[in-house]
């Protein structure tokens, strides 16, 4: 029982590690994405008006495209889910003693002594044998299948969050100063998001930040460039 009481609580861990890992990574893609159009449309020499249009199009197809595809993944996860569900359940309707050989057979792999792993096996399937073998099995749990529309609010909102803040510091700061302010603001946006993947994953803190500050900085300078020289170029 502790068994699958641990495989449950790993079960609910995992999601909700998926589901942080998720919103980080849409914070940062949000970050990385948007400043990266700015200052590419910046580096072009285009007006404040053009600025704002190609962050706020950026902005919102971003989020959507986020949402979209986090829904259309999360959604193909639970469907695997359910049909792992709904295989247990046929499984022991037609043939429970092979399904109690199976489950026992599982505790003798992970140590226990035949005798032993038949008694827990035995025991666990009066309790649910339903939410035995899928913790056994599959690590899942029956009241824990993923959410494909809360993956998607989550994942629109994360973006929308990482988006705005290169978005506000272009279009507060001064003209004359918004490439750096903007420079500035992804930086530090970029080190929390950096500190937040690295305590999601359990890595290095400082790595992962500095690993993801030199991405984010130099996409953001590719794109500058790039916006200045074909703005050049066309002008």
């Amino acid at each position: 029982m502790t068994d699958t009481v641990h495989s449950s609580d790993n079960t609910n861990s995992n999601q909700t590690l998926n589901k942080l890992r998720a919103a980080v990574l849409g914070a940062n893609d949000g970050v990385v994405s948007i400043s990266s159009i700015l200052m590419g449309v910046a580096g072009a020499n285009a007006s404040h008006g053009a600025i704002v249009t190609a962050g706020l199009a950026a902005l919102v197809a971003g989020a959507l495209s986020m949402a979209v595809g986090e829904y259309v993944s999360v959604s193909s996860q639970s469907d695997a889910e359910k049909a792992y569900i709904d295989k247990e359940k046929r499984e022991l309707r037609e043939n429970p003693a092979a399904e109690l050989e199976e489950l026992t057979a599982g505790y003798e792999a992970k140590g226990l002594s035949r005798k032993t792993a038949h008694l827990v096996a035995k025991e666990l399937t009066a309790i649910d044998p339903v939410k035995a073998h899928l913790a056994m099995e599959f690590q899942l749990d029956e009241d824990d299948v993923v959410n494909p529309m809360h993956a998607a609010v989550a994942s629109f909102i994360s973006f929308t969050v990482g988006g705005l803040i290169p978005f506000l510091a272009m279009m507060l700061a001064p003209a004359t100063l918004r490439i750096e302010a903007t420079i500035v603001a992804v930086f530090v946006a970029l080190l929390l998001t950096g500190y937040g993947s690295a305590k999601v994953g359990g890595a290095s803190h400082g790595r992962a930040m500095a690993r993801v500050v030199l991405g984010g900085l130099i996409a953001m300078a590719i794109t500058y460039y790039i916006g200045q020289f074909f703005g050049t170029k066309i002008a």
